[in-house]
């Protein structure tokens, strides 16, 4: 079993204790559980990302998305099997699914779509105004203002 001590990193920082449940929640994941269903996570360009889910067998309806601040949840519950049918093979898998990914900051979910047997979660960084880099003007030093001949003090 691995552990990370993050102590060092706490000294001397502010607002970071999310990295340490991060991790801790990383390390004790099933693996069973993170093949099913497959995705992949694309980066379409610097501020926009795309998460594409194999969700055959599922409709609109049997997906639930739910974006919490730095979490994205996304649900599938299954259908009820056709109890009369008598299969020779399964291998679509209907199960129900939860999948989790963690958000970075100011990552929002833009849109959803379900397109052939695929969920595609468009995601979009959004970064404030206020949190931009911004150039500031180096300006001189004001003037003394001159009045009635004399400088003021």
């Amino acid at each position: 079993m691995r552990t990370f001590d993050l102590s060092p990193l706490f000294r001397s920082t502010v607002g970071f204790d999310h990295l340490n449940r991060m991790l801790d929640a990383a390390t004790h994941m099933d693996e069973a559980a993170l093949s099913y269903p497959p995705y992949n996570i694309e980066k379409v360009d610097e501020d926009h990302y795309r998460i594409a889910m194999a969700v055959a067998g599922f409709s609109a309806a049997d997906l639930e998305i739910t974006a919490q601040e730095h979490t994205l949840l996304i649900t599938g519950k299954a259908r009820k099997d056709d109890e009369g049918a008598e299969y020779l093979h399964r291998g679509i898998a209907g199960r129900s699914f939860e999948r989790r990914f963690e958000l970075a900051d100011f990552i929002r979910v833009a849109d959803a779509a379900l397109v052939d047997g695929l969920l595609h979660v468009e995601l979009v960084r959004e970064v404030p105004e206020a949190m931009k880099p911004r150039t500031v003007r180096i300006g001189t030093a004001p003037q003394p203002k001159v009045i009635e001949g004399k400088q003021a003090a």
